[in-house]
């Protein structure tokens, strides 16, 4: 756990999440305004926290990784590499290592995906979607988060109905620990433009209509007219991997 007591990290929280929220309330009307606002949540953060933030990717948030890298230099940012990710996820991973001024590092689930497959039995994915991203994704994530006061995502409010009402700056009651979501407010046109205006290097997979991307096991190509998560754990009562919730 961090070494701030986390009743401090909590009114660290309550006033930044005061101070964004007024922020947004200015910033909010124009899409330079949002992405101004997202700017100074990052430097924000960065000034805050220091070295005791990091930023969550998993290479479908393209947008953020840019952001941040064209923000700040030399931040912490982690992916986890459940084993299952499309070979044009860990190429943008690693093209984003190249290219931006930010530290990547790759957090791996406790076992390989054949050491799973021999404990649980082949294809968990298939008939028990939660205990595989428990294992896959949330554990490893709580390992990235260990020593850390706050962390940055890629979450916006359009992005699902259980995301709605996320700030741009927050607290993690189930972690103890500050949550920062620069891009709550953004809309698919302003990330849309913020991509074609500032050239955001793509996962390759939104060509062939990946609007959100997953585990290849659990992700599918979205039809036009459908719900940009609608390819994720597509026919399963399921819409979120835990990592949020």
């Amino acid at each position: 756990m961090s070494a701030v007591a986390a009743a401090d990290l909590r009114a660290v929280a309550a006033r930044g999440e005061a101070r964004f929220t007024h922020l947004e309330s200015e910033l909010s009307g124009t899409y330079e305004g949002r992405v101004q606002l997202a700017r100074r949540a990052l430097a924000w953060a960065d000034e805050t926290f220091g070295s005791g933030l990091t930023v969550a990717s998993s290479m479908g948030d393209e947008v953020l990784v840019h952001l941040v890298g064209t923000t700040l230099t030399g931040t912490d940012v982690f992916f986890l590499d459940t084993g299952y990710h499309f070979a044009e996820t860990l190429g943008t991973r690693d093209a984003y290592d190249e290219m931006l001024p930010v530290r990547i590092r790759t957090i791996l689930p406790l076992l390989t995906v054949a050491e799973q497959d021999a404990e649980h039995g082949p294809r968990l994915h298939d008939r028990d979607p939660n205990a595989c991203c428990a294992m896959r994704k949330v554990e490893p994530l709580n390992r990235a988060l260990a020593d850390r006061d706050a962390w940055v995502t890629g979450m916006r409010r359009e992005d699902a109905p259980t995301r709605t009402d996320i700030g741009v700056v927050g607290w993690d009651e189930r972690r103890g620990m500050v949550k920062i979501n620069p891009i709550a407010g953004w809309t698919q046109a302003d990330v849309d433009r913020f991509v074609a205006e500032e050239d955001v290097f793509l996962n390759p997979l939104r060509q062939s209509g990946y609007t959100s991307i997953g585990c290849a096991p659990c992700t599918r190509p979205v039809a036009p007219g459908e719900d940009a998560r609608a390819g994720r754990w597509s026919g399963q009562d399921k819409v979120e991997c835990g990592l949020h919730t």
